[in-house]
């Protein structure tokens, strides 16, 4: 048995400085743009591991297995969904259907801002709620890039968008993942994180068509900007608070595509903003191949349901997919849970991050029927068949995509192998620590932590799990609302969502830019920062000035 050290070096500023070297290695190669994403994850796994060896002393049998739990994790399930999405995608591609889908979005509006909203935020919103790990960016992104948006308006407008409807994502496992380590009632966790949320709803749709098109591009759409958001953040807001917290990102997004497809059938802005790029400089733009003119003959109805077919059967079931039921059941047939030997529950979390000393679990779970990658599969599976495709011309299509997405796929495990050794070995909490420690600028520095939790491990479910025991004990030391404070982990982590290194790599998968990781993140970066101190500024408003917004019956 082996215990967490916090501080290995007998200084909590030094211990902290070098947990940090890690992520900061990671991002600055990256960002730099001279180091491809995959031989910067790669140098960030060695340099992790000589971290928590020869700092934090752990041993090193346990740091190796612990990379390689992370690696196979990075490809099951997130790389799974990922290469699922993407071969659905191609799918419709090769068949014209995605031709089709283009029309059909393009007689909703051709205006670009409005097809973000449609797409990015309420269409993500759906994807994100039903399925979440990656799902929404990869899907938006493709889809994004098929109507024709430059590579990086697609990736980085995906992730800005993919933040609102985190917290409850994957049928509300966030939430249920913060319940499981602070033994707070999940009901009244998702109702705390449903008083703070609906107010980055209002405001992330405005955010993202400011990004896209400037100030003016904003102001020119606003009544339809005000109507996605507030039929998102309001059904937000009661479902969280009077129904569940489990089904939240799908009635509101749900609520949100409809209210917008009928507000947009009586209005349409006065001039279309058909530029496909980012206003400014968008270093992607002269990447585009040339822009065919969008064919404007109406569908027919025959054409219209062949356009939406693949992604009606993706949205039936991805619901089927999520549903626990459907889980327990497809488990019960087949369910494979693999104890890492000498690493499960060989390694204590103990106090300050845990009231005593509690064995961390190192399973690696193959759930293969209930992966969300494999609904996807089957759905695209489902759907070349319906469109005429032949089994042997998707096996060779399924083969073209693994090609593609081999790169991508070899990152996202890298990273994931980062995250999982980071969290095993107590790096993650040395920093949560750092945090922990700034008193009464707690509710700001708090919440940050739920968006250094999942930056650091692309996942606000491994954020919670990693840090909401932390957030409890910390603000009962301090008299703060523990509720209001764990929820905090999970809104302020939403934030983290677009600049964890794993997301990029699924943004620049779904929109073909590879090698671009670091123009990514150096476009989404501000963007993460800001909203995360956002964030934190509200949750500090509710913990000192407005207690009354943190106050949550059950």
């Amino acid at each position: 048995m082996w215990n967490q050290i916090y501080d290995p070096l007998g200084s909590p500023a030094l211990s902290t400085l070098a947990a940090a070297i890690p992520v900061v290695t990671l991002l600055v190669l990256i960002a730099s743009g001279k180091v491809k994403a995959h031989i910067a994850a790669i140098v960030a796994v060695v340099l992790t591991n000589l971290i928590t060896i020869f700092v934090f002393t752990m041993p090193a049998n346990m740091s190796l297995r612990a990379t390689m739990l992370g690696v196979i994790t990075g490809f099951f399930p997130i790389g799974w969904i990922v290469l699922n999405v993407i071969f659905l995608y191609q799918v419709t591609v090769s068949t014209g259907r995605f031709e089709l889908l283009k029309r059909a979005i393009g007689g909703v509006t051709e205006d670009r801002r409005l097809q973000l909203l449609l797409v990015a935020f309420s269409f993500g919103a759906f994807f994100e709620g039903a399925s979440g790990f990656g799902t929404p960016v990869a899907i938006t992104g493709a889809v994004l890039i098929g109507l024709g948006f430059s590579p990086l308006a697609a990736s980085g407008l995906s992730l800005i968008a993919n933040t609102a409807p985190v917290a409850y994502g994957a049928l509300g496992t966030p939430i249920q993942g913060l319940a499981s380590v602070t033994g707070l009632d999940p009901y009244i966790l998702g109702a705390m994180v449903g008083r703070q949320l609906p107010v980055f709803s209002l405001i992330v749709p405005f955010w993202v068509i400011w990004a896209f098109a400037g100030w003016k591009g904003m102001k020119d759409v606003w009544p339809a900007i005000l109507v996605t958001a507030v039929s998102f953040a309001v059904p937000q807001f009661l479902i969280s608070n009077y129904i569940n917290p489990w089904i939240v990102d799908i009635g509101a997004s749900l609520i949100s595509m409809g209210a917008l497809i009928l507000f947009l059938k009586v209005w349409q802005p006065r001039q279309l903003w058909l530029s496909p790029a980012l206003r400014g400089r968008d270093e992607s733009a002269s990447t585009m191949a040339a822009q065919k003119p969008l064919d404007r003959t109406p569908l027919t109805q025959s054409e219209l349901w062949g356009a939406l077919l693949p992604w009606i059967i993706v949205c039936i079931i991805m619901l089927i997919w999520g549903n626990g039921a459907f889980k327990t059941w497809a488990n019960g047939i087949f369910s494979w849970n693999y104890p890492v030997p000498e690493l499960d529950k060989l390694i204590n979390k103990v106090p300050p991050v845990a009231a005593k000393p509690t064995p961390e679990g190192a399973v690696f779970s193959f759930t293969y029927l209930t992966f969300t990658g494999t609904g996807m599969l089957i759905a695209a599976i489902i759907s070349g068949f319906l469109m005429g495709v032949g089994p042997g011309r998707l096996i060779a299509e399924y083969g073209r995509t693994i090609r593609l997405c081999a790169i991508s796929l070899i990152t996202i495990s890298a990273m994931l192998a980062i995250g999982t050794l980071t969290r095993l070995s107590g790096v993650d909490a040395t920093l949560g620590l750092a945090f922990a420690a700034t008193g009464v600028l707690y509710p700001f520095f708090g919440t940050l932590l739920g968006w250094l939790g999942v930056a650091l491990t692309g996942s606000d479910t491994a954020s919670n799990v990693l840090f909401g025991n932390l957030q409890k004990i910390t603000s009962e030391q301090l008299g703060l609302s523990p509720v209001l404070m764990a929820a905090a982990n999970s809104s302020g982590g939403v934030m983290g969502k677009m600049i964890d290194a794993q997301s990029i790599v699924v943004a620049s998968t779904a929109t073909n830019w590879y090698g671009h990781e670091s123009s990514i993140l150096r476009y989404v970066f501000l963007h993460s920062i800001v909203l995360a101190c956002l964030v934190g500024l509200f949750v500090t408003l509710q913990a000192y000035v407005y207690p009354f917004t943190a106050m949550v019956l059950k």
